[in-house]
């Protein structure tokens, strides 16, 4: 299996928001809402920032080799782990949920664009180190979210009543799962393969974040992917002066407040601060802290504390608070030596409302860069391409579009009216020299009259295009088929497939295939096309 790649711009898609294209563009709207620039020059300065911030490497260092324990990784990775306890070691950082079977494709791109990434850093500053790295979103309690794949177009659901962070939750009830989606996997060459490995990261007594580790750590181990669960004590200690700064001053809502205002003035604020931005969280619980009358309560509970006691609370138990996306980042960028984070559209939108919290505590802004995305057109579908005489950047097109392309491609003479059209021209305009001749004041009439005349031959000249549509109903099914088999839901693949299946059919081969196409700083979206000659 390999992949020809073709790449358009990101706005030639139509499928991202005019805030991540204006971000590519580094639109003038914007500059004031990031430090570094996603190129090299930031990534240089980002470099240069950072090495002057005290990170507790050696922390960083044993929490992670603790949270391995147990997990069959290579020697690359360990020895990842062990030079970030290095002053000229650096991370380039994505995050994600602990989706299950690890949710969408772009799952696989953006940890494959950070591995990429890192690598060409290496190369080009050869003193130092770089090590990429997942940070996983793992106290997320949005279970509706988490607990899904859509497989071949049909939903597959983890159905648990557990409550709290998902990272917390036990896997039992995913065996379930992990045997229906055996009999659909079980035909391909790496069917079974896959099948073990989740059989092996999901037991039952497993937790949702260390099956996450397990699943991603094997997938990736080769290329030294280190996996980052933040939900710890010793790391959440490092945060605590912030925690209680957001839990008594409100400072974060007030910084990100005003920045949100100012980016609403062009685009959608991507999230808005609470007063309070950290949830209370105990191994079935995650709910947001509220502060009332100097009672801090505990959202859809009877829990509640003074202003005392929830400050001891937090001296004692860092663990139990959880921040929410307005302090997520600055806990990620604290706990690593960071310089990139690379990301998805809505999540460039909301960093892009941090900078100046981020000033304020005297943490570094790391370079915030667009994560890649890919299309992947199979050898059938690249098949019907060529049957269609369609190239890459025209499937973005909608379907009745890209029939009429076709149908003037074979149809032209029969439905062109341009001579009649241009002899009509020909015709009034002599008509109106002849008639402003006699009378000045027709000379409007006559304007009228071709208005109405060359209304009427457009008119026919799409009825003509709509009749001949309708000698084209095999193409017309097959352009269905084309797209509604590339955009899912009528929305971009991958963000609604999961990577089963095509692990099933190519096995580790389709990872690499994945880094292979990744490309660090490149900004543009990448149409994967697997020739038809190719098996």
């Amino acid at each position: 299996m390999k992949y020809t790649p073709e790449w358009i711009s990101f706005e030639a898609t139509r499928a991202f928001s005019s805030l991540s294209t204006d971000y590519l563009k580094q639109d003038a709207n914007l500059r004031p809402f990031y430090k570094h620039a996603a190129s090299g020059e930031g990534i240089q300065n980002a470099i240069a920032e950072r090495a002057s911030f005290p990170v507790n490497r050696e922390l960083l260092v044993t929490t992670l080799q603790k949270q391995y324990e147990g997990v069959a990784t290579t020697d690359l990775v360990q020895e990842n782990i062990r030079k970030l306890g290095e002053e000229n070691t650096f991370t380039v950082c994505t995050a994600h949920q602990p989706n299950i079977f690890t949710g969408y494709l772009y799952f696989i791109y953006k940890i494959a664009h950070v591995i990429k990434l890192a690598e060409e850093l290496g190369e080009r500053y050869p003193g130092k180190n770089f090590v990429p790295v997942y940070y996983m979103g793992s106290e997320d309690n949005d279970l509706d979210e988490l607990n899904h794949i859509y497989l071949n177009g049909d939903e597959l659901v983890w159905d648990t009543d557990q409550g709290g962070a998902v990272g917390r939750m036990r896997a039992k009830g995913i065996e379930k799962l992990i045997e229906q989606i055996s009999g659909q996997l079980g035909i391909f060459e790496y069917g079974a393969d896959m099948i073990t490995l989740l059989k092996a990261c999901y037991q039952p007594g497993s937790s949702i974040q260390q099956a996450t580790l397990q699943l991603t750590d094997a997938l990736f181990r080769k290329y030294g992917l280190v996996v980052l669960v933040p939900d710890h004590p010793d790391f959440k200690r490092q945060m605590i002066p912030v925690f209680e700064d957001d839990l008594f001053n409100h400072t974060a809502f007030s910084l990100v407040k005003d920045t949100a205002a100012l980016l609403s003035v062009h685009y959608h604020a991507q999230v808005n601060p609470r007063e309070i931005n950290l949830f209370y969280m105990t191994d079935h619980l995650r709910e947001r802290i509220v502060e009332e009358n100097g009672r801090y309560s505990i959202n859809n509970t009877e829990i509640s504390f003074s202003a005392a006691e929830i400050k001891e609370e937090l001296y004692n138990h860092p663990e139990r608070f959880s921040p929410n996306v307005v302090l997520r980042g600055l806990f990620q960028e604290t706990i690593l030596p960071n310089i990139v984070f690379v990301g998805g559209g809505s999540e460039i939108a909301y960093w892009l409302e941090l900078k100046k919290m981020f000033e304020h505590y005297k943490v570094p802004y790391p370079v915030i860069l667009l994560r890649n995305s890919f299309l992947i057109v199979n050898k059938d579908m690249s098949q019907l391409m060529s049957k269609l005489s369609i190239d890459g950047p025209a499937l973005f097109e909608d379907e009745n579009s890209l029939l009429s392309a076709i149908v003037l491609k074979n149809s032209a003479q029969r439905l062109s009216l341009t001579e009649e059209k241009q002899s009509l021209f020909s015709l009034y305009e002599k008509t109106e020299q002849s008639a402003g001749a006699v009378d000045a004041t027709l000379i409007n009439h006559v304007k009228a009259l071709y208005a109405r005349a060359s209304s009427g031959i457009e008119g026919l000249e799409k009825k003509l295009l709509r009749s001949e549509k309708r000698k084209y109903e095999e193409q017309k099914r097959q352009l269905h088929k084309l797209k509604s088999s590339l955009f899912p839901n009528g929305v971009l693949q991958e963000r609604i497939e999961n990577f089963l299946p095509y692990y099933a059919r190519s096995g580790g081969a389709f990872i690499d295939r994945i880094y292979d196409n990744s490309a660090g700083l490149r900004q543009e979206f990448g149409i994967l096309v697997e020739s038809a000659a190719q098996q």
